[in-house]
């Protein structure tokens, strides 16, 4: 009977199915773009991050019967500002004022802003080999969405810079913070979903409003946003981020503009160009790239003993 039995997972095939999946979530927001601009109500940001948000975690809520104690009530009210309500308000303003690959590209400037956060955040080193990375990311990803016909808006890049900017501090304090022993990523997202999504309801309703008319069309759209978009891609997220370095999974998010310029081009009929296709093989290198451990020549000798006891968690 030895034989049927299945071999434990090895350390590195546990690191290979955490990156897999931890991916599947900026694949999941990449689609924001094109449902934003194809299918919601025009002029309504902040009531759609309402509508991603607060059902979604309500609903995480309802099926994991798990709430906050202790710290994690304001913890988990600083995590879901910045990761959900800030960064989703921003990112839905930016989807609307400029085309989804550019705002994307703006979103992708989060990997630099978390390799430099990490240093006051979490106490690390500059990691030159992850910042270099993510900078290369950045370009390939300008070289596909940045070409002919991309229009730029003060307000849309403002705010794609802001989103970045939110979700990288709200990365690295995830990171910093942990999560507590017991509480399952469903559970961990549908904290941070409930508190954004509350943070957002006032604003939404006072200053954005309802639209005026929502469709069968808009309803697909944020039923997509809240389900897929928040609920499942939160979920993987969160879960990613405690298994894999804080750095390296920031690198993943490169993949949420590829998705949106793909889908662009697939279902829009917009045309890429040998340029950027090559922006699309370099940006994938990077984000390839990023997610191996730097040379063993530019660690430090206390990472690398690290590395050697503990190869999945960081």
């Amino acid at each position: 009977m030895a034989h049927l039995i299945a071999p434990a997972a090895t350390p590195l095939t546990e690191r290979l199915g955490s990156t897999a999946a931890t991916a599947l979530a900026p694949a999941l927001w990449g689609t924001t773009y094109l449902v934003t601009t194809e299918l919601l109500p025009p002029g309504h940001p902040m009531f759609a991050a309402l509508l991603r948000a607060l059902p979604a975690g309500l609903l995480a809520l309802a099926l994991t019967r798990t709430l906050p104690h202790g710290s994690w009530w304001w913890r988990a009210a600083v995590l879901g500002t910045l990761n959900i309500g800030v960064f989703l308000t921003l990112l839905f303003v930016a989807a609307q004022h400029l085309p989804g690959g550019v705002a994307a590209t703006l979103g992708a400037s989060q990997t630099i802003m978390v390799a430099l956060l990490v240093i006051p955040v979490l106490g690390e080193r500059l990691s030159p080999w992850r910042l270099g990375w993510g900078a290369v990311g950045v370009v390939g990803i300008g070289l596909v969405v940045l070409g002919p016909g991309a229009r730029l808006d003060g307000v849309g890049v403002l705010a794609g810079l802001g989103a970045a900017g939110a979700m990288a501090l709200g990365v690295t304090l995830t990171k910093r913070w942990g999560t507590p022993t017991g509480v399952g990523p469903m559970a961990y997202a549908g904290w941070q979903l409930t508190a954004g999504g509350l943070v957002l309801a006032l604003p939404a309703l006072v200053l954005d409003g309802v639209p005026d008319r929502i469709d069968g069309a808009a309803i697909g759209g944020y039923l997509w946003l809240g389900l897929a978009g928040a609920l499942v891609a939160y979920t993987l997220w969160f879960r990613g981020i405690r298994r894999l370095p804080v750095t390296a999974t920031a690198l993943l998010g490169l993949l949420s503009p590829l998705v949106a310029a793909a889908l662009g081009a697939l279902l829009l009929g917009e045309r890429l160009t040998a340029l950027q296709i090559g922006g699309f093989a370099l940006a994938l290198l990077a984000m390839l790239a990023g997610q191996l451990p730097p040379p063993r020549s530019t660690r430090a000798p206390e990472a690398r003993a690290a590395d050697a006891q503990a190869p999945v968690l960081r």
